[in-house]
């Protein structure tokens, strides 16, 4: 006996108008006419259907994450990269989301997670007229695009508050055209600006915050190029908790007189999968995926990836690093190259024994100390001392390759902390991390 269901809803005509409409299709044709739909394009190609009822913010991302081109790095099905909504729960595990939804500052977490440029506001922060800015500007570029995160009831819909990208505008009639992606239960349609921002302009009553938009980009160099955190992965989130937690908890209660001591402190105290970690770090993928060509941005990702290496090896902490460490040959050179191959002396550093260790571990730690939070080494005791680890930690003066690598991890390592203590929604600057 079949079971009563519900098959879609009559969408409330006004305030929109249904995109298949003659109206609807007047609209598009005059929107293209005016240069505003050229992010339509990508979008539609990659327009999809939130597979449950509260994944609207997984699907409305995992859908602009793929009109952007951005690879996952992880395989979906078989040998494919794919975004897909089941692949998006580093922020918040997949069953709370099918059970509670997910907050604007999570879905803004799980964006800069996958590698996207993101400059997301809530209401509060922004204005009615900044907001037309940036939906004409993305409209008109197929390199942007905007996730709006609004209440159903402003436009008389059922439900309450839904995550939808906006498809174009049209800049005489002062309309958004939203893709819905609930494609289920609402068509796309079209609707007034003004009316979206009322719908924006609402608090979420599980965060007691505003709802608002995020503008998602794909970054003009892929960053990421030696570790991106995931929270999901305990191994990871591990590191993540030793680098921003432990680390300056540790430099408290140390009474440390000079560099070498306190990055001998340090090593003597990494964890357990820190040796993991490096493994990780320097795991190359090779440049024939399966018999296939792959693009020449991924080709030469290896290259950058020494490069950012060989540029961490001239900073002033790498040769403090390196200080405590028994022997030279732990950074070992191959025709220019970082070898990864020969196996250092052996030596102990806390839990790790370096003979299994590539030799450029040094390299890699000399990044994530630069790359620690400046408020890291507050705690150190002897002002000299911390005037001088303040100077060799400093972003300043650093290749911009590697400037780049450190403050995308900086990010990282933030995003991580604010994820684990379910605080992205409490925090009102994670917009501009």
């Amino acid at each position: 006996m079949a079971m009563a269901g519900l098959y879609r809803r009559v969408l409330p005509s006004p305030p929109a108008v249904e995109f298949s409409s003659d109206e609807g299709k007047k609209l598009l044709v005059e929107a293209i006419d005016g240069g505003t739909m050229e992010g339509f394009y990508k979008l539609i190609s990659n327009f999809q259907t939130q597979s449950e009822p509260a994944y609207c913010g997984l699907a409305s991302l995992a859908m602009v994450l793929n009109a952007l081109e951005i690879d996952p790095k992880i395989k979906w099905k078989g040998p494919w990269r794919w975004f897909d909504e089941t692949m998006l729960d580093c922020c918040e595990p997949l069953e709370k989301i099918k059970a509670e939804g997910i907050s604007f500052g999570k879905v803004v977490c799980l964006a800069h997670c996958a590698g996207a440029e993101v400059q997301a506001f809530r209401t509060c922060e922004t204005s009615l007229d900044q907001f037309r800015q940036i939906v004409q500007s993305c409209s008109a570029s197929d390199g942007c695009h905007v996730v709006s995160s609004y209440h159903r009831g402003t436009f008389k819909q059922t439900g309450t508050g839904h995550f939808s990208p906006i498809g174009g505008y049209h800049v005489g009639r002062d309309m958004v055209l939203i893709l819905d992606v609930a494609r289920f239960k609402y068509p796309p349609h079209w609707v007034p600006l003004t009316l979206l921002w009322e719908g924006m302009d609402t608090t979420d009553q599980k965060t007691g915050q505003k709802r608002g938009f995020m503008m998602i980009s794909r970054p003009q160099r892929e960053r990421g190029l030696l570790h991106t955190f995931s929270c999901k992965n305990e191994n990871w989130t591990s590191i993540a908790k030793y680098l921003v937690d432990d680390i300056p908890n540790l430099l408290k209660v140390e009474d440390i007189k000079d560099v070498k001591m306190l990055i001998g402190l340090i090593c003597k105290s990494l964890p357990l999968d820190f040796e993991k970690f490096i493994h990780w770090v320097l795991g190359i993928q090779s440049a024939v995926d399966g018999g296939v060509c792959i693009s020449k941005e991924e080709k030469g990702r290896p290259t950058i990836k020494d490069e950012v290496l060989k540029q961490a090896e001239v900073t002033g902490l790498h040769k403090n690093v390196l200080d405590i460490l028994p022997s030279p040959e732990l950074n070992c050179r191959n025709e220019g190259k970082l070898d990864t191959a020969i196996p250092p002396p052996q030596v102990m550093v806390g839990h790790l024994n370096s003979s299994n260790l590539p030799p450029a571990w040094s390299n890699i730690l000399t990044v994530l100390l630069i790359a620690l939070p400046p408020e890291t080494w507050s705690g150190v005791k002897d002002r000299e001392l911390l005037q001088e680890i303040n100077r060799l930690t400093s972003v300043d003066d650093l290749p911009p390759l590697l400037q780049e690598e450190v403050l995308h991890l900086r990010r990282q390592l933030y995003l991580t902390k604010k994820c684990q203590q379910s605080k992205v929604d409490e925090d009102q600057s994670l917009a501009r991390v």
